[in-house]
């Protein structure tokens, strides 16, 4: 048996490399992959060469273990079906449906203990946007959003509109999006925002939150630019959860006297660990079982625009560089399921 695995080998070019499977391994599983999600902001990152060379891919990750450097084979969505197990792992993993945070690839080995299975009524396509709801719920955690308080989202790909969905099921007294395209913008407002705008002037989205603009600011859409105004729009004593990786893209902050007398507070906000403040009652087991309750209420597959067969993977990561305006969800079809 062979497996097809995605790598990026240099800026824009991606190709799919065939391999022989050896036996599977004592103390794993081998998974047969039906789909992997392209994320659109690390994963187009890297096809760029945005991507800082002298860092892990993601330590925190067993299949992303290597540097951001190319060849790279990267991808950190993938829904599966365990067909075959190690003469160490129990039987009951055999045709279970799970989710895994594996580079995109038809076939990989995986210990039980890093596979997440699919719950009742949670589709694979639904279980796709876990990465993007855990971040989505890891920002909420950081953030602190508070009853009554006026907040705004900065950003609304995917996780822009899974952090609005969120937001909106909470008491607050404004909800406030932004992004420069009216289809995700229309989006925003049927997930429960009260208001969603273009970029304007920051005095255009301080009128439109109210009172002395946001308490809480969201930074989602991996833009410099609008990380200066989200710090322009919040008030006094506010928050900003700056949840962008910018790569290597230079940020040029305003810090002078609006930002330098207002106590504003901002927070590096990474899915990857939870905040040490909450760790003694939180930990990543717990954190996903609301992230797959808040999959199963928000029932996010409905976000993906475009399905790709894997052979013609190319095709997708150029749409997504190209015509990002026409994308939102890209998903690879492997075929095994």
């Amino acid at each position: 048996m062979t497996r097809r695995t995605l790598f990026f080998t240099a800026e824009r070019e991606i190709e799919l490399r065939e391999s022989p499977l050896p036996p599977t391994p004592a103390d794993a599983v081998l998974v047969q992959t039906r789909a992997s999600a392209i994320s659109a902001g690390t994963e187009m990152l890297i096809y760029r060469n945005q991507m800082p060379h002298d860092i892990p891919a993601d330590s925190t990750i067993a299949a992303l273990d290597g540097k951001l450097a190319y060849p790279l084979k990267y991808g950190y969505a993938c829904v599966g079906t365990v067909i075959a197990v190690g003469k160490n792992v129990a039987a009951k993993w055999l045709g279970r449906a799970v989710f895994a945070f594996n580079p995109h690839e038809s076939h990989f080995f995986a210990r039980p203990a890093d596979l997440l299975p699919l719950p009742d009524g949670i589709s694979a396509d639904d279980a796709l946007f876990l990465p993007n709801m855990e971040t989505a719920v890891n920002f909420l955690m950081d953030g602190h959003p508070v009853i009554g308080e006026r907040v705004a989202v900065f950003g609304l790909g995917i996780v822009g509109l899974l952090t609005t969905a969120l937001l909106a099921k909470l008491p607050l007294a404004r909800l406030v999006t932004v992004d420069t395209l009216a289809s995700r913008r229309e989006m925003a407002l049927a997930l429960g925002a009260h208001a969603a705008i273009a970029p304007a002037d920051s005095a255009e989205i301080r009128r439109q939150l109210g009172g002395d603009g946001a308490d809480l600011a969201f930074e989602v859409s991996g833009a410099p630019a609008a990380l200066n105004q989200a710090i322009a729009v919040t008030g006094f004593g506010g928050r900003v959860v700056v949840g962008s990786w910018y790569g290597t893209k230079p940020v040029t902050l305003d810090l002078g006297g609006a930002f330098h007398r207002s106590r504003i507070e901002l927070i590096a906000s990474q899915v990857s660990t939870i905040a040490p403040k909450l760790s003694g009652r939180w930990d990543k087991t717990r954190r996903f079982g609301v992230v797959w309750d808040m999959l199963a209420d928000v029932r996010p597959s409905r976000f993906i625009s475009h399905r790709f067969a894997a052979a013609h993977a190319a095709d997708a990561y150029r749409l997504i560089d190209r015509q990002p305006a026409d994308t939102l969800q890209v998903v690879l079809d492997w075929g095994g399921w």
